[in-house]
């Protein structure tokens, strides 16, 4: 029987937890009781610098539940910083970690097939998401979107998973050679390259609280992805500038000839269009550039990615 250890980031959850402990708690226990889990098998939730009472909420169900631990970071660091604190302290004394969030819209009745393919000789379980019914029309193209546009970037991500998924111990350890600061386990994860399978589930809706990944937070965790694991958009401004070039030339070519044959017409509108659509390339093409020298300049600081202040066994 494998230490299995649940590995929850927590930020401002203090509407669910009473009701996540509670039904994580009596999965544990099924799972110990079936011999899928042993006895020191543990729910270890992370509190990502929550402003509620989200810790003192963690820290009482340790006193009380001896199923549950708790790591307390000291400031907050962002859902993919919390959740890589938590399988690494995990690392130290499970055999796998199964990492879901706090909210539970995670089929939490499909850990028994993670486990059982983790015991099959798979060190890392993917949970995929069977449909997304349950999202708007406009996550659900967004994010359906963002997967392929990632896939013809030449990211190797897992179409419709998120954070969802098994590790072993050892798989653990590859990821912990991974010392990047800007974090997109997603994209990290399957570079890995261990044996790996999939446990495919339905997704509910949140049973209380609000989400914690807003539009802004979820464009800015796309951008981190794409520019993290892909050079692809430097190509395309490179390529960008070729055609503007050629264009340019050509564009040269045609008013030499006006100019000499006679036919020349000044024209402001044309001018001006072509001022501010070159402009408008320009700048954002340093935006882009930009995003890739403040990601080298966060990397070669190499600051810590998280400092646990308190840890509750």
């Amino acid at each position: 029987m494998p230490v299995v250890y649940l590995v929850i980031p927590c930020y401002n959850e203090e509407e669910v937890l009473p009701e996540t402990v509670k039904r994580l708690t009596k999965k544990m226990n099924e799972m110990i009781d079936s011999k899928l889990a042993d006895k020191k098998s543990r729910i270890l939730f992370v509190d990502d610098g929550s402003r509620d009472k989200t810790w003192e909420l963690i820290s009482a169900y340790c006193d009380e539940n001896v199923l549950v631990s708790g790591i307390k970071l000291a400031h907050n660091r962002g859902h993919q910083n919390a959740l890589l604190a938590g399988l690494m302290t995990a690392m130290e004394s499970c055999e796998c970690a199964i990492s879901l969030d706090a909210d539970l819209q995670d089929d939490i009745e499909v850990l028994d097939e993670f486990v059982q393919k983790y015991t099959e000789g798979c060190d890392i379980v993917y949970g995929v998401r069977k449909n997304r019914e349950t999202d708007t029309f406009f996550k659900r193209t967004s994010a359906q979107g963002f997967y392929k546009f990632m896939e013809l970037l030449g990211v190797d991500v897992v179409y419709n998973h998120a954070d969802y998924r098994l590790m072993s111990r050892r798989a653990l350890e590859a990821l912990s050679e991974y010392k990047e600061i800007n974090l997109f386990l997603r994209g990290i994860i399957p570079l890995i390259g261990y044996r790996s399978d999939y446990v495919y589930y339905e997704r509910h809706e949140r049973f209380a609280g609000e989400s914690k990944y807003p539009l802004k937070k979820m464009i800015s965790f796309a951008l981190d992805g794409i520019t993290s694991f892909s050079v692809k958009p430097l190509k395309i401004i490179s390529n960008l500038g070729l055609l503007v070039s050629a264009l340019s030339v050509i564009g040269l070519i045609y008013a030499l000839v006006s100019y000499f044959s006679g036919s020349a017409v000044a024209g402001w509108t044309a001018i001006i269009c072509s001022i501010w659509l070159i402009a408008g390339m320009q700048f954002l093409c340093l935006g882009v550039v930009g995003g890739y020298v403040g990601k080298i300049y966060s990397e070669v600081k190499a600051r810590p990615r998280y400092k646990i202040e308190k840890y509750k066994k």
